[in-house]
């Protein structure tokens, strides 16, 4: 089972960025179970083998002011795929600290070596203001302006800064097969 983080302040942002995410799982008949960032208990990672932590759109940054929320994150044993906004969280959890750089629409990324079964250069879509850079994720996904698909050198998480849920669907169904 695949729990879905939604950071969206506002629900009318989940059509765009979370439902695209359900309906790639429900596509490939994988489990999910959705929750906001703020409803999260202990109950909320019962039977989960994996986690997504969605996107927002462009100027919803209230997840940052809140990202005490997150700190289970630190402790977290389970697979996590950070999708923009989940990216940064996941950085910002390891002494990461967030750059300035907007990006929107297509965008070309290079993807050096394999990752989540990905590799050589792709047209990806980006929405964001921001990158993180943190010691603690190697890059192996560039675009001509920032790393664009990170992961954690010790633990399996997983960053990218673009929306796979638009163009690479098959990132995120590979993710749910670790």
């Amino acid at each position: 089972m695949i729990l879905i983080i939604k950071i969206c302040k506002d629900s009318l942002h989940d059509p765009e960025f979370v439902k695209p995410i359900e309906d790639v799982l429900k596509r490939n008949n994988i489990d999910f179970n959705t929750v906001h960032y703020r409803e999260i208990t202990e109950d909320s990672f019962e039977n989960i083998d994996r986690i997504i932590i969605s996107g927002t759109s462009l100027k919803d940054n209230k997840f940052l002011e809140d990202l005490e929320l997150f700190n289970w994150i630190k402790e977290c044993k389970k697979p996590i795929l950070g999708i923009c906004g989940g990216m940064h969280i996941l950085g910002l959890m390891f002494n990461g600290e967030l750059m300035k750089i907007s990006e929107i629409g297509l965008t070309d990324v290079f993807i050096e070596k394999k990752y989540l079964e990905i590799q050589g250069k792709k047209q990806e879509y980006d929405l964001h203001n921001f990158f993180v850079k943190s010691d603690d994720f190697e890059v192996f996904g560039t675009s001509k302006s920032c790393a664009q698909a990170t992961k954690h050198k010790q633990k399996p998480f997983y960053g990218v800064l673009f929306h796979p849920e638009v163009r690479s669907k098959d990132l995120i169904v590979n993710f749910t097969k670790l």
